[in-house]
C-alpha cells in the first residue's frame, strides 16, 4: 500500500473579477491551508488574498525575473512550479491560486499537479470561473448554438489546422500572436497580418470579429471591440485580448445522415407497432 506524504496540493481559481466569482470551497481552502502561492494580476485580490492566507507567497515577480535575465516564459512558468513544489515537499498543505480557471491557459497548476502526484503527494484542482465563462456572458453567445472551435493564437499559426467556418472561433492570447521567442509579452502588426493571412483562407477579410478582454476587477470596462478581420493589425492588445470570430457560413445539412436517422426512427415505430 502507498503510504501518501505530509504535504498536499490544491490548485483554485480566483475567477476573472474574484468578487461573486469565487467559489465557496476555493476561500475554504485559501483561509484554512498552511499556505497560499498566487499568481493574479489584480492588486485587489492579491491584498485580500493576504489577509485571508496564513501564509502568502506571490508568484509575479517571476515575471520580472524573465524580462531582466532574459529567459524564456517556458523557465518562468517552471520556477513558479518550483516555488509551490518546495512548500509541498516541505510537508505543508498547499493551496496554490490562479485567476480565472486554474486550469485553462495555466501550465504551471498542470505541471505542479503531475509531479506532486508522481513524488506521492495528494494533488487536485478545483475548477473556477473562466475567460470563456466570463465571454460566452458577455458577449451573448452560445457555443452550443453552431459549435465552438478553441485554440491559442500563436499554435493556430504555427501548425496546420483546419477551421470550419460554420462554428464559432475563440483565438487566445493574440495579443503575443506569433511569438516564437517565449520572451515577449506583445505582438507587432506584422505578426498580425500573418495570422489575418491565414484566417482569409477562411474568412472574408471584411467579416466582422471581435476582441474581448474579459473585467477583472468592477472598475474596469470589459472590452468588447468589434471590427473587420482586416483590420486587426491596426489594433492595440493586452496580453489577455483574445479574438471571436462569428460564423461566417450557414450551416449545411448532411441529408444522407438525416435520411439514416429518419429510417432507424421509422423501423423503431415499426417494431413498437407490431409488439
Amino acid at each position: 500500500m502507498t503510504i501518501q506524504k505530509q504535504g498536499s496540493l490544491v490548485c483554485v481559481g480566483t475567477g476573472m473579477r474574484m468578487a461573486g466569482q469565487l467559489t465557496p470551497i476555493a476561500q475554504s481552502y485559501m483561509e484554512s491551508f498552511d499556505i497560499v502561492i498566487a499568481a493574479v494580476p489584480n492588486i485587489f485580490t492579491r491584498k485580500w488574498l493576504q489577509g485571508v492566507a496564513k501564509e502568502y507567497v506571490c508568484l509575479n515577480d517571476h515575471y520580472d525575473d524573465t524580462k531582466v535575465d532574459g529567459k524564456t516564459r517556458r523557465d518562468t512558468y517552471r520556477r513558479m512550479a518550483d516555488t509551490i513544489l518546495k512548500e509541498v515537499r516541505a510537508g505543508k498543505k498547499v493551496c496554490a491560486a490562479f485567476y480565472g480557471h486554474p486550469g485553462i491557459f495555466a501550465c504551471i497548476s498542470h505541471m505542479a499537479i503531475a509531479e506532486a502526484r508522481e513524488e506521492g503527494y495528494e494533488a487536485h484542482m478545483e475548477p473556477g470561473i473562466s475567460a470563456l465563462d466570463c465571454l460566452v456572458a458577455d458577449l451573448g453567445i452560445d457555443p452550443g448554438s453552431y459549435g465552438m472551435q478553441s485554440m491559442e493564437s500563436t499554435q493556430f499559426m504555427i501548425y496546420k489546422r483546419t477551421l470550419d467556418p460554420t462554428a464559432l472561433l475563440v483565438l487566445w492570447q493574440v495579443g503575443i500572436a506569433g511569438d516564437l521567442t517565449l520572451k515577449r509579452f506583445d505582438t507587432e502588426p506584422a505578426h498580425l497580418q500573418i495570422l489575418v493571412n491565414k484566417l482569409a483562407q477562411y474568412y472574408p477579410l471584411d467579416h466582422e470579429v471581435i476582441l474581448y478582454e474579459a473585467a477583472t476587477d468592477p472598475l474596469e470596462k470589459t472590452r468588447i471591440d468589434k471590427l473587420p478581420l482586416g483590420d486587426l493589425p491596426k489594433m492595440n492588445y493586452r496580453q489577455i485580448t483574445t479574438l471571436v470570430i462569428p460564423p461566417a457560413k450557414t450551416l449545411e445539412k448532411d441529408q444522407a445522415i438525416i435520411d439514416e436517422l429518419n429510417a432507424l426512427a421509422a423501423l423503431r415505430a415499426q417494431v413498437q407497432q407490431a409488439a
